[in-house]
Parts: C-alpha cells; sequence; structure tokens
C-alpha cells in the first residue's frame, strides 16, 4: 500500500505536521524535503476553521468573534509565523552585521513586540471592517499569506546555512512551476468552488491577498539582503495582516 501512495502524498503530510498541530491521519508517513508547496492547502484547513469558528459565534458579536477567530489561527499553526514575525522585527531593528545574531536570541525585544500590536491590530481593523463578510476573507488570507514564503524562497537566497531547519527549503527547491504548482492549483479550485456556491464577488476578490502576498517578500528580502525561516514566517503573518485589511477596506468602501 505505501509503494502505490503517490510521492506528493507524503509531501503533503510533511505540511500537515510542520505548519500545523492538527492530527495526522492515519496511515500518512510524513516527508519533509518539498512541504512549503503545501503549505497553502494547510493555510486553507486554518483558515476553514477560523471561518467555521466565526459563523458559531456570531450571536456574541465581534468583540468575541475577533479575539477568538484570531487566536484559533494562531493556535492552530502552533505560533509558528508570530515567533518569524518578532524574530524578524528584532533582527532589522539591530546593525546589519548582528541582524542574525538579533533573529536567534529567544528573547524578543521591544520591535519585536511593537510588530505583534501592530500586526495583531491590522488583522482586527480589517475583520472589524469585513464582520459578516470576515469567513470569505479569513479563508483567502490564510492561503495567500501561506503563498508569500514561496515567492521569498524562489527570488531571494537564504540567509543561514542550509543544513539548518528551514533550511531544506532551498536545498530541495525544484523551481517555480514544479513549487507553486499546487498553490495555483488551490486558489483556482477554491475561486471555482466559491463560484459555483454563488459566493459572489468573493469567488475573484480574495485575489487582492496576492498584492500583499506578493510585495512583503520582496520588501522583507531587500532589506535583509535574503530570506530565513524567521522571514518566512514573517511574510505569512504580514501578508495575512495586511490581506485581511486589504479586504475589509476593498469591502466597507465598494471598491470592488
Amino acid at each position: 500500500m505505501a509503494r502505490l501512495r503517490p510521492s506528493w502524498l507524503g509531501d503533503l503530510a510533511g505540511a500537515w505536521v510542520f505548519y500545523s498541530v492538527l492530527p495526522l491521519p492515519p496511515g500518512l508517513s510524513p516527508r519533509f524535503e518539498r512541504i512549503a508547496r503545501f503549505a497553502p492547502w494547510v493555510g486553507l484547513v486554518i483558515g476553514g476553521l477560523q471561518a467555521l469558528l466565526w459563523r458559531v459565534l456570531e450571536p456574541a458579536g465581534l468583540l468575541v468573534q475577533i479575539p477568538l477567530a484570531l487566536a484559533l489561527g494562531w493556535s492552530l499553526s502552533g505560533g509558528l509565523h508570530l515567533d518569524g514575525l518578532m524574530d524578524t522585527a528584532d533582527g532589522l531593528a539591530a546593525p546589519a552585521e548582528r541582524r542574525l545574531a538579533a533573529m536567534d536570541d529567544s528573547r524578543v525585544g521591544a520591535s519585536g513586540v511593537q510588530a505583534l500590536l501592530v500586526a495583531t491590530l491590522l488583522q482586527v481593523a480589517g475583520l472589524g471592517l469585513l464582520q459578516a463578510q470576515a469567513p470569505w476573507a479569513l479563508l483567502w488570507a490564510a492561503v495567500w499569506g501561506r503563498v508569500s514564503p514561496l515567492l521569498a524562497m524562489q527570488t531571494f537566497p537564504y540567509l543561514r546555512d542550509q543544513q539548518g531547519t528551514a533550511g531544506f527549503h532551498r536545498r530541495h527547491w525544484q523551481g517555480w512551476l514544479a513549487e507553486f504548482s499546487p498553490a495555483l492549483l488551490l486558489v483556482a479550485g477554491l475561486s471555482g468552488l466559491l463560484l459555483g456556491l454563488g459566493a459572489s464577488p468573493w469567488w475573484w476578490l480574495g485575489w487582492a491577498c496576492a498584492l500583499p502576498a506578493a510585495l512583503l517578500p520582496v520588501r522583507l528580502g531587500r532589506r535583509l539582503g535574503g530570506h530565513s525561516g524567521d522571514s518566512y514566517g514573517a511574510c505569512v503573518e504580514w501578508s495575512v495582516s495586511w490581506g485581511l485589511l486589504l479586504l475589509g477596506l476593498l469591502w466597507r468602501l465598494g471598491l470592488w
């Protein structure tokens, strides 16, 4: 039976284990060589569970929905991306020659705390603007947020020894087509599904999240001179944060 399973299934299982704390379905053996390409699929599950919780909590109102939906997303990812967000902010605040050391420091500095607060406030603002439309935005932001590190991996060098924890992303990278195909299939399929469900305009409006997902890895990569595992996590959190705010503004102002 193991020989009959497609090779990509092990990578998908590895992404499930690495990018979430959700239990792995039985019978799957995770591999970790090429897991980044399936991170958006894990994001779809996390965003879907956030959207479901948002719906369940509708009678309680926004004051309950917003913090619990955000807490669920952070918890399901094990705080992996939040850690990268704070470490990257501390690194950017340090002199160039000490950036990697600052990012490695287990202590969180003032810049890391500030980045966490700003990202959280951006997400709160976006969800507050979206209100009943928030579940659709949570889905799209979770998916596109995890596409963002793929752009960082493709376009910038890795800053650390590639034998490290996150270095396997670069060691096993096989180019645009191979690594982006699962993500492109996912966003196209999600658009088709929402179109079939009559979820207008969300079958196409969610693509607006591609803008921060594309710009943020470039911005961070230029400032750092490359990327690391920490900045990959920062790409996720900043893309989700700005994506939710952008969708909230588009919806509230009727700019779509």
